[in-house]
């Protein structure tokens, strides 16, 4: 019998498929329930618009009580978003609230796309130029979403 962690991923796995987030799959891996294969569509308006991204993100044994770890796959231009595609983000550190759900964590991070924070950085070097030369680093973020997340 599924124990209560289990039975919870399961529900939001279900309901993921059926009531997907607008722009973005999520697809449990056929050998672990807890991680997921995600695809994020920049968001309209976004130096992002026009790319598909790639994350993955796992849910650890204590789910969730504890928030799911999610990176990015596709390199990203993003002062909170690091090189490694470490996500800096309330939510998936000491803002995190088992009653958030994972649909919660990628709509979060697909409004991080729209509106990065150079004042919270996980990018210093990123958040500089963002707030110094905001033109050349909105430039810099399409660069890198047309050759990195456009097929």
């Amino acid at each position: 019998m599924a124990n209560g962690s289990t039975r919870r991923i399961l529900v939001e796995t279900k309901n993921l498929s059926k009531d997907p987030p607008p722009g973005i799959s999520a697809t449990p891996d056929d050998s672990n329930c807890r991680y997921f294969h995600i695809v994020m569509a920049g968001p309209q308006g976004s130096p992002y618009e026009g790319g598909l991204f790639r994350l993955e993100l796992f849910l650890p044994e204590n789910y969730p009580l504890s928030p799911p770890n999610v990176r990015f796959l596709t390199k990203i231009y993003h002062p909170n978003i690091d090189k490694l595609g470490r996500i800096c983000l309330d939510i998936l550190k000491d803002q995190w609230s088992p009653a958030l759900q994972i649909r919660t964590v990628l709509l979060s991070i697909q409004a991080l796309l729209s509106s990065p924070n150079p004042d919270d950085p996980l990018a210093n070097d990123v958040a500089y130029t963002w707030k110094t030369r905001t033109s050349e680093a909105i430039i810099r973020a399409k660069d890198w979403t047309r050759i990195y997340a456009m097929e």
